[in-house]
């Protein structure tokens, strides 16, 4: 069995355990990020692909006068920008807009939209603004009548690609970055403080890995391993999964997404624009880790039936893909495990052992959370770290205006470089959403018949797939064509068609990881 030495080992290469790798390799240390499954492959890649504060968070905040809410959402609020600003290619800004019935529903969001942009001060995206009937319809032609609404701005963004540029760039800068490798069992000193964890890979082999300081990075299975580290360790975790679908029909037309403040149950809904069909969730459900993954009939249903709620013309949409994630709640240590007092924060903990795990959070939020977990690895270490390096995320220049500036350089290259398609406008979209300035140097190299689109839905080529493959960890279908890029996320039945093709390069390379089984059984196991 090898052994390998780093500074931080980092178990768990989702939104929060390639952060702290990102943020530890621009502080100088040597880190090692090990991943049981794919980068982004659980919870990560599965959010509604919204960067926001949280609009349901800032009422409730309100209604029990929670500051923990609160300080959430000025949190998120803050974080939004940044991602906005650091990865230009893969964020956007989006309108979304709540529908009202009368005056008084009117200014009560007018009034909540308002502190939502207050609490962004200077980083704010957007003032929010009032929708007359005439021009709800006009962005939303197929919803069913209202008196107008209340515009608001947030983010949408790539998770899965996003998660997987934070776990390259700091493999890039030297971070060893391992997928399909298990932490299988942690190591203790005489004194009981954790010395080294074991990992196996999917085809058994085991290395030790030594280290200063562990983070356990692994969303809802923290409590795996924190009870792997110290078995009496009491959980800390619940589970909520949340459920999407996707449907053919464009909903909106004009990219204005859709928020449906309340429900029969409480629960809020979203219905997004989403490479041109529309993204709808999420539900909010209790449910096992085993569970998490899989969305229920009655949860598709439950989306289905508000759809045809407020979009009544539309009786049959149809559904080209769903998924689900499990969120990983963090429960209050003070209280039991059906505790109503759960919220969205995170908390760092550092167990007797030296064990630092990092718990609960959000996606916009996972570079705080990275920060707060590198001040615990600090402790742990008994040194100050050093201040962090610039370090662009790989696509991206130093400056948001160096890459949207690079970005619309790079445009006309890849106008020259693409086949003459009805597709090359939407390819060469596609290309700098998903690569950014990194676009051209993946398309130039490749043959004339690489570059061709392979689908209508996203135009991705066959270079794409193979660099997948050969420079991005993908081991699977499912990785290649879900995670990525989004395909499967967008039309399953597509990105089966295109499935024997990726096995075929998987074989090829000799890195096939149980890419046998359909895509929609490999997205929702």
């Amino acid at each position: 069995m090898a052994d390998q030495q780093v500074d931080l080992l980092v178990i768990g290469a989702g939104a929060s355990g390639a952060s702290v790798a990102y943020e530890a390799t621009r502080r100088g240390l040597s880190v090692a990020l090990l991943e049981a499954g794919d980068v982004g492959g659980g919870t990560s890649c599965r959010s509604t692909k919204l960067l926001h504060g949280g609009v349901r968070y800032l009422e409730l905040a309100f209604k029990t006068l929670d500051l923990a809410q609160l300080r959430l959402v000025r949190e998120a609020l803050l974080e939004r920008s940044h991602w906005l600003a650091q990865a230009p290619f893969l964020a956007r800004r989006l309108e979304l807009a709540l529908p009202t019935q009368h005056l008084c529903e009117q200014a009560y969001y007018r009034l909540g939209l308002g502190m939502y942009d207050a609490l962004a001060g200077q980083r704010s995206i957007g003032h929010s603004r009032l929708l007359s009937q005439q021009q709800m319809l006009q962005a939303l032609p197929l919803l069913k009548e209202c008196q107008g609404g209340v515009a608001y701005s947030d983010g949408q963004f790539d998770d899965a690609r996003l998660n997987l540029l934070l776990g390259l760039t700091a493999e890039q800068r030297g971070a060893t970055l391992r997928t399909r490798c298990r932490v299988v069992q942690l190591e203790t000193d005489a004194t009981g403080q954790l010395k080294a964890a074991i990992s196996e890979s999917a085809n058994g082999q085991r290395e030790r890995w030594c280290a200063s300081a562990f983070v356990n990075a692994t969303g809802i299975r923290t409590d795996e391993i924190r009870q792997m580290a110290e078995a009496d360790a009491p959980p800390r975790m619940l589970t909520s999964r949340g459920s999407h679908i996707v449907l053919e029909q464009t909903l909106c037309p004009e990219g204005l997404g859709l928020l449906v403040p309340s429900t029969a149950d409480g629960r809020v809904l979203f219905m997004l624009p989403f490479h041109g069909r529309t993204l709808v969730g999420t539900t909010d459900e209790a449910c096992t880790k085993e569970s998490a993954t899989s969305p229920s009939p009655e949860e598709e249903s439950y989306l289905l039936d508000y759809v045809r709620d407020w979009f009544p013309q539309l009786q049959n949409p149809k559904v080209t893909s769903r998924w689900a994630g499990g969120r990983p709640l963090l429960k209050p240590a003070d209280q039991g495990m059906d505790s109503s007092r759960v919220v969205r924060e995170h908390e760092v903990e550092t167990l007797s052992c030296g064990l630092v795990s990092v718990m609960g959070g959000k996606w916009t939020t996972c570079r705080p959370m990275a920060e707060d977990t590198l001040a615990a690895v600090e402790r742990q270490l008994g040194r100050p770290l050093p201040k962090p390096e610039p370090m662009p995320l790989r696509g991206a220049a130093e400056s948001l205006q160096a890459t949207l500036d690079g970005l619309q350089r790079q445009s006309h290259q890849l106008e020259a470089l693409l086949p003459d398609t009805p597709l090359r406008t939407a390819q060469v979209a596609h290309l700098q959403s998903t690569y950014g300035l990194d676009a051209v140097a993946l398309i130039e190299p490749a043959e004339a018949s690489q570059r061709e689109p392979l689908s209508t839905v996203i135009p991705l080529c066959a270079a794409e797939l193979d660099h997948a493959i050969q420079r991005e960890h993908a081991r699977s279908s499912s990785d290649v064509l879900a995670r990525r890029c989004r395909l499967a996320m967008v039309d399953l039945d597509d990105a089966e068609r295109l499935r024997p093709q990726v096995d075929a390069l998987l074989d090829q390379a000799g890195v096939a990881a149980g890419s046998t089984s359909p895509i929609s059984h490999q997205l929702n196991p």
